[in-house]
């Protein structure tokens, strides 16, 4: 017969293993649900991201999100190897919105109002899709860019040369840009960014459809256009060679280190620079973004941005899905855009237009210009980003444009490598 007293002491130790136990459990319970996110930033987008996590961490304990800041290389290069291999982060800010999207992980279970992520990202959520017919959320653009050009004032001041209205077409402005290079003894008229993606908006605007009635890439007439009229400013010297000559193959360049040193009256490049002009140029001169100038079909620039996306190597699909929903929130995601002095993607903030509160005049006004210009922007310029396979097009324009450039090959012949380059890629990336 057992007695009591060993009755009794055999229950307090099962109640100190219990109490052991569940203290044990605690720091694993909070381990459990750690969240890595991979961010690039062109600003402090990663630091204002890192602040909005700690309130999030605060509202859900147990959760904790550590913040990698990397270089925009390592997103380009290195996330996608790893993602292949079956590794990588939580969530990361990516800009190859399509071409990853076999990797993304569908947050739609996890969400507590997805009808509230429809109704504000509706119009950019199919840039993260797989495919047309998918429904699934990956995640939400960060916040939106938009192509398009800045002028240096006050070189146009010094030339009394009045620079071109709302409407006016890329002849009218390179036309006023070389009076104002050949006044003031500036090198070249303009620039654009070594880019395909920065070629693809004047395209568009002088007519290029890009893709053909069963949605394939295509190299259609006002594409050709587009090549001839280019090359021919660089021939005759309105478009500064070096930023397209200065390189082979199809490695980008942008053309703001040759606008903030004053050797252009007009470069072409995007929104994401607003924050870099600002720095760098300071009081130098005067800088304005203007509207993207006008071709026969449109004047449209090619919308763009960064994305927050759930990525399938995730162990803690729950939790990553609960971020992205409070990242999402319109104060929160008002906080990131009003630090970062970015276009906002969310159209309720959109609507209601952001304040950038620590923008200098210059970068408010230059805001104000790309976010007016969201309106004007081509369906093709949206079905262009959205499309997993647009570098097919996108670098061999820069590879053999530039050949025709610097006098390699006609024109007609740069044209001919582009398609048939554009098709061995296409047919590459399909397998």
């Amino acid at each position: 017969m057992v007695s009591r007293s060993s009755s009794f002491a055999s229950l307090q130790s099962l109640r100190r293993a219990a109490t052991v136990a569940a203290i044990a459990a605690v720091p694993a319970l909070a381990q459990a649900a750690d969240i890595r996110v991979m961010c690039y930033q062109d600003g402090i987008e990663c630091e204002v991201t890192a602040a909005i996590a700690k309130r999030f961490e605060a509202a859900n304990p147990g959760t904790k999100v550590i913040v990698d800041t990397v270089p925009y290389k390592t997103i380009v290069e290195q996330l996608p190897v790893q993602l292949a291999a079956g590794q990588g982060p939580d969530i990361a800010r990516v800009t190859d919105l399509g071409g990853l999207s076999k990797y993304y992980l569908d947050i739609r279970p996890q969400l507590k109002n997805a009808a509230y992520i429809e109704a504000n990202f509706g119009s950019t959520l199919p840039w993260l899709r797989p495919s047309a017919s998918d429904k699934g959320i990956y995640g939400f653009m960060s916040q939106l860019t938009m192509t398009g050009p800045y002028v240096n004032k006050t070189l146009f001041e010094q030339a009394k040369v009045a620079m071109p209205g709302p409407k006016a077409s890329w002849d009218e402005w390179v036309d006023a840009a070389r009076k104002v290079s050949k006044a003031t003894q500036t090198p070249a008229a303009l620039a654009w960014d070594r880019s395909g993606h920065r070629f693809a908006g004047p395209a568009i605007s002088y007519g290029a459809k890009i893709f053909d009635a069963k949605g394939d890439l295509q190299l259609d007439d006002g594409y050709k256009t587009t090549v001839n009229k280019f090359v021919g400013w660089h021939k005759d010297g309105a478009m500064l060679k070096e930023v397209w000559g200065g390189s082979g193959g199809s490695t980008f360049a942008d053309s703001i280190g040759e606008f903030k040193n004053g050797r252009v009256a007009m470069v072409l490049s995007g929104s994401w620079q607003i924050n870099r002009l600002q720095k760098d140029i300071g009081n130098a001169f005067d800088w304005v973004a203007v509207p993207n100038p006008c071709g026969p079909a449109a004047c449209t620039g090619i919308p763009g941005g960064a994305a927050w996306v759930a990525l399938k190597t995730s162990k803690s699909p729950k939790e990553v899905g609960m971020f992205l929903e409070f990242m999402a929130q319109e104060a929160n995601y008002a906080e990131f855009i009003n630090k970062t002095d970015n276009i906002p993607a969310h159209a309720g903030l959109a609507k209601k237009g952001a304040a950038y509160p620590t923008a200098t005049p210059a970068a408010r006004a230059a805001l104000g210009v790309f976010s007016s210009g969201v309106a004007s922007l081509s369906p093709v310029a949206y079905q262009f980003q959205g499309y997993k396979y647009n570098r097919a097009i996108m670098l061999p324009t820069v590879a053999r444009v530039t050949q025709a450039i610097v006098g390699e090959m006609s024109v007609d012949e740069a044209l001919g490598k582009i398609g048939a380059d554009m098709t061995d890629a296409v047919k590459q990336a399909q397998k």
